[in-house]
């Protein structure tokens, strides 16, 4: 007598309720979708990170996180003097040499104001302002002065990077690439909360972390208003 075994296939996805399928492509994706996120997010997280505890503890550790070098000069104007406050930055670039896209100017007319009982005239106000997270340079100019104030601040590394965390003299394309991380942090936490709930079994003390860590951000927010 021939004896027989009967084999039976091992279980496979397709083997498996279209409910369980489906949960199951869910969780592999949101798995794919959350370690993809924070590889995009590790190299700004990183510096957003590493200037973030300089800002925290900066007054405690008396970490010089914002120690600056100023000074102050008055540069003779050409004569005649520039015709506008576009002009005058025009100027400016050539004479120091401030190749730089966010050389920016503001021009104030002259106007009357009150002194004491009687009525003056103050004369036009031209500014020029560049920002970087390098440097802070101030350009002022009373209509009529044969010079102009120029007033320019250095950042020392530490205040480089508090800048960079604030976006600080960064231009759109660099808020935006910051807006990305913001998001990613988002989207890593809700992901991650999700594949807990999925893959542990442990849900209540999940639960009780959440809402302890929840409960001491509101409580210590809270404490220092």
């Amino acid at each position: 007598m021939n004896d027989s075994i009967a084999i039976t296939p091992a279980a496979t996805p397709s083997a498996l309720p279209h409910s369980a399928w489906n949960r199951h492509n869910a969780i592999r994706w949101l798995r794919k979708m959350h370690g993809w996120i924070g590889l995009w997010g590790a190299t700004l997280g990183l510096l957003f990170g590493t200037s973030g505890i300089l800002l925290n503890h900066r007054a405690v550790l008396k970490i010089p996180a914002v120690q600056v070098q100023e000074s102050t000069v008055q540069l003779p104007l050409p004569q005649p003097a520039p015709a506008s406050a576009q002009a005058m930055v025009e100027w400016l670039r050539g004479e120091l040499k401030l190749d730089h896209p966010n050389l920016k100017s503001r021009e104030e007319p002259a106007h009357g104001v009150a002194w004491g009982d009687k009525s003056m005239t103050q004369p036009g106000h031209w500014q020029m302002s560049l920002t970087t997270p390098r440097m802070n340079v101030q350009a002022d100019w009373w209509v009529g002065n044969s010079f102009i104030t120029l007033k320019r601040s250095d950042n020392n590394f530490f205040a480089v990077l508090t800048n960079l965390h604030t976006g600080v003299g960064m231009g759109v394309a660099w808020v935006l690439l910051a807006d990305t991380l913001a998001g990613s942090i988002i989207l890593l936490s809700l992901s991650g909360v999700v594949l807990w709930t999925q893959l542990n079994c442990r849900r209540l003390i999940g639960a009780a972390i959440g809402v302890t860590a929840l409960t001491l951000t509101v409580a210590l927010a809270l404490q220092a208003m």
